[in-house]
């Protein structure tokens, strides 16, 4: 979750979090923003008062020069995997969708064990006694690392169906999603710039789902499976958000295990890692023994797919570093710079038509993305 404005002469911290109506950005940082031990506005104000070896976090809105490479990979990241997952899944490639989402999170794991061992000089069985001693909190992750295998496989399905530039607009749905899962089961009241960015994204959506009468109909794929696989990627990620900000935000608070010094955010990283592996080879296992035993784990898994399934581990990672290196405002600013991107790209690759009312979408979703996520505008509205 974001923190807006100047830590300095807030509130007391109870009063903060009791009255705090922002809700966190529903992206893919949720599962690990929301995995912190403390608020995030009682944390932020301990690492003023305390000594600390790290960089200083970044303030709201001011971006370092490291948080700004960092924010321009994420933007192309975002993009190039779009683009990627349609050149991938558009012939509908005969690969299993189980066997990609595994792929992907083990890269997470080897790189983040890899993290630890390279970089923080520290043994990989470090997970391991992170894990033993956070037990509790490994089974809470079952319900978001499932909820969030499941929208890397509908990514798959809807990049069979759809075009990048469709999914990349359709997906900000999540935004929508969130907020009324938040209002509806955690009864958190939305700011007004929040309200606002959510009218403005509904518009946004709708026009660029509109077609002229010159615009020739994608004979590939199912289009109404692919728009459905995408309203459930939103779904998913509104859902997870909620989950994680109500049941394991409020367990890791009370949790025994320090996360200063020895464990760190790539730690965490390893755990939901093994969790989902967990899930998805259950999940492998139910849906696809006879296929893995009949033609092999890896059939017709070829090298753009695993250059697919590296992309989106990757991105794992560039996540953590943007929590390091900048905030939710910035943040806002690379979703939306991804979905110009992934728009142009689209075009220019797969030949997709771009008609006067997506114009006028992708500039409303952009709109509502950057005003979603801005700070210190909730106080100048009516």
């Amino acid at each position: 979750m974001a923190v807006e404005g100047s830590l300095s002469a807030r509130k007391p911290a109870s009063q903060d979090v009791e009255n705090q109506p922002l809700i966190p950005s529903p992206m893919n940082t949720t599962i690990l923003t929301s995995m912190n031990t403390t608020d995030p506005l009682t944390s932020a104000r301990d690492s003023q008062s305390k000594p600390t070896n790290d960089d200083p976090p970044p303030k709201p809105g001011v971006i370092t020069s490291m948080g700004l490479k960092v924010l321009a990979l994420l933007a192309f990241q975002n993009a190039f995997k779009n683009i990627l997952m349609r050149f991938v899944m558009k012939d509908h490639a005969g690969f299993l969708l189980s066997t990609a989402v595994i792929v992907v999170e083990l890269l997470k794991l080897f790189f983040s064990v890899g993290y630890i061992v390279l970089v923080l000089k520290q043994s990989p069985f470090t997970v391991v006694t992170f894990i033993r001693s956070d037990w509790k909190n490994t089974l809470l992750l079952v319900v978001p690392a499932t909820s969030y295998s499941l929208q890397m496989t509908l990514e798959y399905i809807a990049m069979a169906n759809i075009d990048p530039a469709s999914f990349s607009v359709l997906v900000q749905m999540k935004m929508l999603t969130t907020a009324l899962f938040f209002r509806t089961i955690l009864k958190r009241r939305l700011m007004k710039k929040q309200f606002m960015s959510l009218v403005v994204l509904t518009v946004g959506v709708m026009l660029c789902s509109m077609k002229t009468g010159e615009e020739v109909e994608d004979k590939i794929g199912n289009k109404r499976l692919g728009i459905a696989a995408t309203l459930g990627i939103a779904c998913s990620s509104g859902f997870a958000s909620v989950y994680t900000e109500k049941v394991i935000k409020t367990a890791r608070k009370t949790s025994n295990v320090s996360r200063e010094g020895e464990f760190g955010l790539v730690h965490m990283q390893a755990q939901l890692a093994i969790v989902s592996l967990v899930i998805l080879g259950m999940y492998a296992f139910i849906q696809d023994f006879d296929m893995i035993m009949s033609n092999g784990f890896f059939h017709n898994y070829n090298a753009a797919a695993f250059c697919s399934s590296l992309n989106s581990a990757v991105g794992g990672l560039i996540v953590a570093a943007v929590l390091k290196y900048a905030d939710s405002v910035l943040k806002g600013y690379a979703t939306a710079i991804s979905v110009v991107l992934t728009g142009v790209s689209s075009n220019i690759l797969f030949g997709t038509e771009l008609s006067l009312f997506y114009g006028m979408g992708i500039v409303n979703v952009i709109i509502a993305v950057l005003l979603y996520n801005s700070s210190g505008l909730d106080e100048f509205l009516c």
